[in-house]
């Protein structure tokens, strides 16, 4: 997708789904799961392994163009573009003999195929476990656009790679590789310390970092358990959150004046603007959703689920004041009703399962409104939710004058909701399990479907379909409408933490170990 058609979309000047690829998370800027393909498949069959190991038996299973094998735990949701597709992984076991031991790795891989052309290999942060948890591996959703890849890695950095890697020579101006790669964690008296280690040569299956700015070192910041939020282009700028959140303890936030949305010249990397919410004093925990964007009666805006609760609007324009660069707050919306702060005169607090949450999932903006629910770190458990339609036209605090409804009966969710335009229909799943059918212009339910486990991804808006996958690797096609029809069931052989994407005629899926490139036409194979 060229510059000028993605600055279109995020105005919202061409359709949504209008691209083949699926260039970033959500498809386009405003980050509705849904995909303009048709021909998907329905039935896929038992999913078969060769000799109960981690070989995916290829002729045994229908529909599988190619399977990829990844690491132990993914989920670094997919993007597929100019013939590439990437994807999130750890370094278990490694792909390459120089690069072992836990490490953050991102797959380019052929779309056609499946197979390797490179990889980025990110070394853990001495901080190891409060703010760079180990094995997650690479959790943000990259974000192309012609021959660059924008994406943050584990290290709380903001990477711009080159997507062809290395193959084509080094660029610059990061032309630093061979010492990025090897950064070692070392215990010096006792504490975790980074320690330069000999450089590691690399060669033409290793990626081509073009620049590199660290959120940790330039901002301050402190993301709790790992960073991940998932780039978004619009003009010359890339937007990123930074994950900024409290400490081991989960009692205090060590940086709280630190930036929690920021802009960047994506063709240089200097920073061009932070936003002036102040979210920091006010986070739960951590905060994990990622930005989407739209054009509201002809100004373009941000919209974001603050780790206070609060989903925020603001001018994607940097405006400047008192000698710095901002991205200014239009409107702000909490998205904890009152009874999830207070019952029956007594306060309710963070960790109660009654209680209020954070944002997780990514607002999604459609038709003037803007939808996102709230949730928590699985760890923290199941617990009661709320799922928010916003005014986007509004200005100031709209929890009351933008609030057009609220459904409350949904659990926390991780899940970011796909919409069909056209039927009015939300789709969307709370974190134990359920799936929910709503009216998007009401939130009236019009049916739930119960997987029976925790649903960790979002659902896929596709060829009338809507696509789904759980913890207990379980993997269902439902029919977009608004009787509930079950239309495909099987297992994949382990857990579901991401989101199926579609693009170019393939169903991607992707399960901790493996991706699988599903598609009604002849298969290429495996890796």
């Amino acid at each position: 997708m060229k510059a000028g058609v993605i600055g279109l979309v995020i105005l919202g000047w061409a359709a949504e789904g209008t691209a083949a690829d699926w260039p970033m998370w959500g498809g386009t800027p405003a980050r509705n799961m849904v995909a303009a393909e048709c021909g998907l498949p329905t039935d896929f069959g038992p999913i078969q392994f060769k000799g109960g190991g981690n070989e995916v038996d290829v002729g045994a299973t229908k529909h599988l163009k190619w399977v990829a094998k990844l690491g132990s735990q993914s989920y670094g949701n997919v993007v597929v573009a100019a013939g590439r597709v990437f994807v999130g992984t750890n370094n278990d076991p490694p792909r390459d003999p120089r690069h072992s031991g836990d490490r953050s790795i991102l797959l380019c891989l052929d779309e056609h195929t499946g197979a390797l052309l490179w990889q980025l290999v990110v070394p853990k942060l001495a901080a190891g476990q409060v703010n760079d948890w180990e094995q997650l591996g690479i959790l943000s959703s990259p974000a192309v656009e012609g021959d660059r890849v924008y994406l943050v890695t584990s290290r709380a950095e903001v990477l711009c790679l080159d997507a062809r890697g290395l193959a084509n020579g080094n660029d610059g101006p990061f032309t630093n590789e061979a010492h990025y790669v090897v950064q070692d964690i070392v215990l010096d008296r006792g504490r975790p310390t980074e320690r330069p280690a000999p450089p590691i040569e690399p060669g033409p299956r290793d990626a081509d970092i073009l620049w590199c700015y660290d959120m940790i070192h330039e901002l301050g910041v402190f993301p709790h358990n790992a960073a991940n939020s998932a780039p978004l282009l619009y003009g010359d700028l890339v937007y990123v959150a930074t994950g900024n959140g409290r400490d081991w303890t989960h009692a205090n936030v060590p940086f709280p004046f630190a930036p929690s949305l920021i802009a960047l010249d994506r063709r240089t990397g200097t920073l061009a603007a932070t936003d002036d919410a102040g979210i920091g004093p006010r986070v739960f925990h951590g905060q994990w959703s990622s930005p989407a964007a739209g054009l509201v009666d002809g100004r373009p805006l941000l919209f974001y689920g603050g780790g206070d609760g609060w989903c925020y609007a603001f001018d994607a324009r940097p405006a400047l004041s008192g000698g710095r660069a901002w991205l200014r707050t239009v409107w702000r919306f909490d998205c904890n009703p009152p009874h999830r702060k207070v019952r029956e005169g007594r306060p309710l607090h963070y960790g109660d399962p009654a209680g209020p949450s954070e944002i997780n999932a990514t607002p999604v903006f459609v038709s003037n409104r803007v939808f996102v629910a709230v949730g928590q770190d699985p760890e923290q458990g199941e617990g009661a939710g709320c799922l928010s339609c916003m005014d986007a036209t509004r200005t100031g605090d709209i929890t009351q004058t933008g609030k057009v409804w609220a459904f409350d009966a949904i659990g926390r969710s991780l899940s970011t909701v796909a919409i069909d335009a056209a039927t009015g229909l939300l789709f969307t799943a709370d974190l134990a399990g359920v799936v929910y059918c709503l009216d998007a212009h009401s939130g009236t339910v019009f049916w739930t479907h119960d997987m029976k486990a925790q649903v960790w991804g979002s659902p896929l808006l596709a060829d009338g379909k809507v696509y789904l996958g759980d913890a207990d690797g379980d993997w269902v096609v439902l029919a977009a409408t608004k009787q509930k029809t079950v239309l495909g069931e099987t297992n994949l052989g382990a857990p579901i933490y991401s989101s199926p994407v579609a693009a170019n005629g393939v169903l991607f899926v992707q399960t901790c170990t493996h991706l699988f490139a599903f598609a009604l036409e002849q298969k290429s194979g495996g890796s």
